[in-house]
């Protein structure tokens, strides 16, 4: 499980590094194209966007093609976005080419959950589930401060080759580590009648949408921390590229940490009482924020501990929907998890759209925003996790 969960979690961190690397340059890309800080964070929104609807399409193609082909896929896509990226003239041409990447990307997000699925299920697809998210760890408390190096050496530019080196070398590891996990007797053939018909069972699955739902608006709330947070730090507080990297990775840790205890309090508390609860906690944490900061203000050290703690809450909701959401559905493996995976990059590109009108380089409309994803996530736990279904 070790070397699975390795393999895995380096793949996957491909995603979120082409988010965190480029994360202090966006005050700096917003200065040299002339242009406004909501058009900076579009980047991230057109990524996000594209990521989630590439993965209704890598996830029938794993179903039927296997695993490792969309893997190819997809990086090659992401290694073109990238390329294009570091390349771009203007902020529109930027934006166009993260979708680029996004696209590419989605594949590394989708193909590593399908294949857990065909190996695991329950606590111990959690326990994989958590030591993916061990290594994907590695990108907001690491890539952030690799780019500020990359930024300081070479200009924000260079943030895009490396990534695009990134995705050379996880190709080669894909090639060199990863097998085949779907043998070709359990490949499902898909046309647009099966899609449309496994997208059926779904959707009018409470279960399924439920935590896919509430993991949507959990990631949600983590998106607009990603799509305000360089200005937030740099402009409000005044830190510079590395200090906003190392108070980045500081929010970061409590999520990751918390990651890690899931399958183990998964398995002695039940997988939904634990979502409930961390749902809970993390409402609790981001609402009291709120509230501090409309009625003594913000300050740096309190903005950082008090979403520390509120996305050690968080940390334990993501890995346990994720892998809740797939455990009925392992016919449909590789559909359930870009279904899953497109509604909740949907509900972190919307949310990001959302709050963009009210962001004003000041933390509290960013706290805001996250405290209202909090919010809705919650209303889903009550209304689609209701108690009786694990008292």
């Amino acid at each position: 499980m070790l070397r699975i969960g390795l393999v895995l979690g380096l793949l996957a961190l491909v995603g979120p590094a082409a988010i965190d690397m480029y994360l202090p340059a966006m005050p700096r890309i917003a200065a040299e194209f002339g242009t406004s800080e909501t058009a900076v964070q579009m980047t991230l929104t057109g990524y996000f966007i594209a990521f989630g609807v590439a993965q209704l399409v890598y996830g029938p193609l794993a179903d039927q093609a296997g695993r490792r082909l969309p893997i190819f896929l997809g990086l090659g896509i992401f290694i073109v976005g990238a390329f294009g990226s570091a390349m771009a003239g203007s902020a529109e041409a930027l934006v166009a080419w993260r979708a680029v990447q996004g696209l590419g990307g989605a594949a590394l997000m989708v193909v590593p959950r399908a294949i857990i699925r065909d190996q695991y299920t329950g606590v111990e697809a959690t326990k994989l589930m958590a030591m993916i998210m061990l290594v994907i760890a590695i990108s907001p408390m690491l890539a952030p401060l690799a780019g500020s190096g990359i930024m300081a050496l070479s200009g924000w530019r260079a943030v895009f080759f490396a990534l695009a080196g990134l995705g050379v070398l996880s190709a080669v590891l894909t090639l060199l580590a990863q097998p085949e996990t779907l043998p070709k007797e359990a490949r499902v053939r898909i046309s647009v009648r099966s899609m449309l018909r496994g997208g059926r069972v779904l959707l009018f699955d409470p279960g399924f949408m439920g935590v896919t739902l509430i993991g949507g608006f959990g990631m949600a709330s983590f998106f607009v921390f990603l799509a305000s947070a360089p200005f937030v730090y740099v402009e409000q507080f005044g830190l510079s590229p590395t200090g906003f990297s190392v108070a980045f990775a500081l929010n970061a840790i409590g999520f990751f940490t918390a990651s890690q205890l899931a399958s183990w309090l998964g398995a002695k508390m039940g997988m939904r009482r634990l979502i409930r609860r961390g749902v809970t906690g993390f409402t609790l944490f981001t609402l009291a924020l709120v509230g501090v900061a409309l009625t003594v203000g913000t300050t740096l050290p309190l903005v950082v501990a008090g979403l520390f703690c509120a996305n050690a809450c968080l940390g334990v909701v993501i890995p346990t929907s994720m892998v809740l959401a797939l455990d009925d559905h392992g016919d449909i493996a590789g559909l359930a998890s870009s279904l899953g995976g497109t509604l909740q990059m949907l509900a972190g590109g919307l949310m990001i759209v959302a709050a963009g009108p009210f962001f004003d380089g000041t933390a509290l409309p960013m706290l805001a925003a996250i405290a209202l994803c909090g919010v809705i996530a919650t209303v889903l736990t009550v209304l689609m996790l209701p108690r009786e279904q694990y008292a």
